[in-house]
């Protein structure tokens, strides 16, 4: 299980910063990325998560220098939030196809593929992929209980709060009142509870 709990701990600590990094370089600047165009955006957004990805696999040992061991006993939480997040992402799913997985209708320049999704779980959250990667990230941080995962939940909390907050505006930018109803009818993360 060590081996299992490394090379997992290994590859979100490799990838998961690239990602985030590339929402951020993305939704604050989308009009600059719009006026690039799709092609050269996802070529340099590309090459950056590359050399994000290079830089923290050369830095992997301090990283992944402080290990807790195997502990059994956070494993059912692990499993509880993992599931959360297959449930969350299985919803989203169903509503996105793979140009929307990757952003491209946010730097279309013509918007094509643009719409603004607000059925199914998106009908009660407005933004289930954000939350279903951060219940996917606690789960890998207590199955693999190293300190360097433990500590990117804070961070990427932090960062996805402010890539929500612009992809927001972003939103409410591209449309406008539709959006803005959409906001005061559908919570940002935690649903609200029916009435009875």
């Amino acid at each position: 299980m060590d081996a299992a709990r490394y090379v997992i701990a290994l590859i979100v600590v490799v990838s998961f910063p690239a990602s985030v990094l590339a929402w951020l370089v993305l939704h604050p600047f989308i009009g600059f990325w719009r006026r690039l165009g799709p092609v050269w955006t996802m070529i340099i957004v590309g090459l950056a998560a590359l050399a994000t990805w290079v830089l923290l696999f050369l830095l992997r040992n301090p990283l992944l220098a402080v290990e807790f061991g195997t502990n059994i006993a956070l494993v059912p939480a692990a499993i509880v939030s993992y599931s959360v997040a297959v449930v969350l992402e299985v919803r989203c799913r169903k509503h996105l196809k793979l140009g929307m997985l990757v952003g491209l209708p946010e730097i279309d320049p013509a918007g094509r593929g643009a719409k603004l999704l607000t059925d199914g779980i998106y009908g009660k959250i407005r933004h289930p992929r954000y939350l279903a990667f951060m219940f996917g990230l606690l789960a890998t941080a207590l199955f693999c209980n190293y300190l360097t995962v433990y500590l990117y939940v804070p961070g990427l909390a932090l960062a996805f709060h402010f890539v929500v907050l612009t992809e927001e505006k972003e939103l409410h930018d591209r449309f406008g009142s539709e959006y803005a109803s959409y906001c005061a009818r559908v919570p940002r993360f935690i649903p609200r509870r029916r009435s009875a």
